[in-house]
């Protein structure tokens, strides 16, 4: 399947989307759900702007392939939500060192991380830092619009002014023609991967 198919198969209809806090408490919200490639330095390589409810790792091969055309990295840096053989298997097949803790497995724990590996996913905080910024200072966590389009545009501008007036996520889509389908992802020179 080719990368465009595979984004073309992202849901992009506005639905009610679910979260499980660090507390165990279930937040609930209507409209999409942004996925972001963030590089070291808090920079969005792309983002996809998908239906609320779509589980994250449902995202991370598009957006893994859509970011390495854009640039070079050497790790894959996400958390143990995207725990799964087809996305360590992608990202070693694009070359990079996929650093994902491991889900605890029935009454077995977890196997702990490489003290390497620990001190290189600690980077990965980076891609938390961008939407923080994103929903408090840019506007992303009340967005007014309706339409995926005006959705992604709302974000993408917001995301500009989160990085001094520059957003290579949404110079990219202008220059291939403007806002336009899921044509934009989420992380580091390896790569950290967070959905919001």
């Amino acid at each position: 399947m080719t990368l465009d198919q595979m984004l073309a198969d992202l849901p992009r209809a506005c639905d009610v989307g679910c979260k499980t806090n660090s507390k165990g408490s279930k937040s609930f919200w209507i409209g999409f759900k942004l996925h972001l490639d963030v590089a070291d330095g808090q920079i969005p390589i792309s983002g996809v702007l998908t239906s609320a409810s779509l589980n994250d790792t449902q995202a991370a091969v598009p957006l893994s392939l859509l970011t390495a055309q854009r640039v070079t990295s050497l790790y894959d840096l996400m958390d143990a939500g995207y725990d799964a053989d087809q996305i360590r298997e992608q990202s070693v097949s694009l070359g990079h060192i996929p650093i994902i803790p491991r889900r605890k497995l029935g009454s077995e724990p977890a196997p702990v991380m490489t003290p390497i590996s620990g001190s290189v996913f600690r980077e990965r905080t980076a891609v938390e830092r961008v939407f923080s910024r994103l929903k408090d200072e840019f506007g992303g966590r009340f967005v007014r619009v309706r339409g995926w389009a005006k959705v992604m545009a709302h974000l993408m501008f917001g995301d500009s002014g989160a990085h001094g007036g520059s957003n290579p996520v949404l110079e990219r889509t202008a220059e291939s023609g403007g806002i336009h389908g899921p044509d934009l992802t989420d992380e580091m020179a390896g790569r950290h991967l967070g959905p919001e």
